[in-house]
């Protein structure tokens, strides 16, 4: 039986999961970063899901694994803001390692269903 809607994705779930992650993790940023690193780490983070859902609505492979390579660009993206934020000691450490692990299974998700297609 294979998957009819996006919503049913592992990969889509979880990155919804991060989304809300990183949203709690900046809420206590500085306020001068709400338009600057808070705001960039947000929309990296939305990008991920909403391409895996975007591209699954394509219907054709080709299109489908084009939006995943930009899902996979969003979570370099979002890597490297969890890493600045923590330098700037905006983000503990412990937090930075969980988001990470996170974001890197996610990513391992969606090099496997690029393969897969």
């Amino acid at each position: 039986m294979g998957i009819k809607r996006y919503r049913d994705l592992d990969i889509w779930k979880k990155a919804i999961e991060l989304v809300k992650d990183i949203y709690r993790s900046t809420e206590e940023f500085p306020k001068q970063e709400i338009y600057g690193l808070v705001s960039q780490m947000r929309r990296s983070a939305i990008s991920i899901p909403s391409d895996v859902a975007e591209g699954f609505r394509r219907y054709h492979n080709k299109e489908y694994r084009q939006f995943l390579y930009v899902s996979l660009g969003s979570c370099a993206e979002l890597e490297t803001q969890i890493t600045i934020a923590k330098e700037l000691k905006y983000m503990r450490q412990d937090t930075e390692a969980e988001l990470l692990e996170k974001l890197d299974h996610i990513c391992r998700m969606t090099s496997n269903l690029i393969k897969k297609l």
